[in-house]
């Protein structure tokens, strides 16, 4: 493993490693169009009994992080976790991988073996109670806070039969919350990792190379196509199915060395010279071919 595959990984207390997507260990961004769903994974693990989560951070080209999305397991006892994320925009985004160990998961999880036994109960019920008001605090007004503090209380009475105290921290209206705001410690991010989001029409399309030059509506004598006589052209293409028109430079063309027909290395007045063969006194790259058109024939061309 080189140093920017295991820079890739967190270093924290609880590792995460082989994040994917990824393209040359991270060098170079993955890939993806506005809009599309993929799925980031990665493998990642605790700590001895520790219960951990995780979730995928999306960062837009600005650098602002979006909602963080949950992660699950994919399949149990693999420490293989996976989320679907969906960019929205065109541009460099990055994503990231966080885990944490989760000590309401890995309380509900003892709390269910030593309660029904009788083992330290009082105890069991005052910890999952400090958990749950713990958990509270990281839950904005209004979202739910209210409803895991009442599940702290409720653990704490003990006029209630314990079995009915645990079941108040089981409630689906609790659980709801703490999916969407959980109590995360040892929080470990990975590496964040670069993603290029294009434009729908780079994820497929059929491309037709066309030379407007090459549109003069004559051949014997040839005359020079426009812009504006290229345009007519383009229905026709559009019904061969092609989805995109991609054109040559259409800058003025250099003077010197020029070919003839049939490669010929003695060009004559009339021969056109190759489209790369960008310069001349007529301008560089920032001008057009005088027997093109002008900016505006460009314009309505496009």
């Amino acid at each position: 493993m080189d140093a920017i595959t295991d820079a890739t990984s967190g270093t924290g207390r609880i590792p995460v490693m082989d994040v994917r997507p990824v393209v040359d260990c991270g060098r170079r961004p993955a890939k993806a169009v506005v809009g599309e769903t993929f799925q980031v994974t990665a493998t990642l693990f605790g700590e001895g009994h520790d219960v951990v989560g995780a979730n995928v951070v999306l960062c837009d080209p600005d650098g602002r992080s979006g909602p963080w999305t949950p992660m699950r397991e994919l399949a149990p006892g693999t420490d293989r976790w996976g989320a679907h994320v969906t960019p929205s925009a065109t541009g460099h985004w990055t994503y990231r991988v966080e885990a944490w160990s989760d000590p309401v998961t890995g309380w509900r999880r003892s709390a269910g073996i030593k309660i029904p036994a009788g083992i330290d109960v009082g105890l069991v019920l005052e910890e999952g109670a400090a958990l749950h008001e713990r958990a509270a605090a990281g839950v904005p007004e209004g979202a739910g806070r209210d409803t895991v503090l009442n599940a702290a209380d409720t653990l704490r009475d003990d006029r209630l039969p314990p079995a009915e105290r645990f079941a108040a921290a089981l409630a689906p209206e609790v659980a709801a919350t703490l999916v969407e705001h959980p109590l995360r410690e040892r929080l470990t991010p990975s590496r964040s990792m670069p993603l290029l989001v294009e434009r729908e029409r780079a994820l497929y399309g059929a491309w037709y190379e066309f030379f407007p030059r090459s549109e003069g509506g004559q051949v014997d004598p040839p005359v020079h196509g426009t812009f504006r006589t290229a345009a007519e052209r383009l229905p026709a293409i559009a019904e061969m199915g092609f989805d995109v028109v991609y054109l040559p430079p259409i800058h003025p063309i250099g003077t010197t060395h020029r070919k003839g027909p049939d490669n010929t290395l003695s060009a004559g007045p009339e021969d056109v010279g190759v489209p790369w063969a960008i310069g001349s006194p007529e301008g560089g790259h920032d001008a057009v071919h005088p027997e093109l058109g002008t900016l505006e024939d460009f314009d309505a061309f496009v």
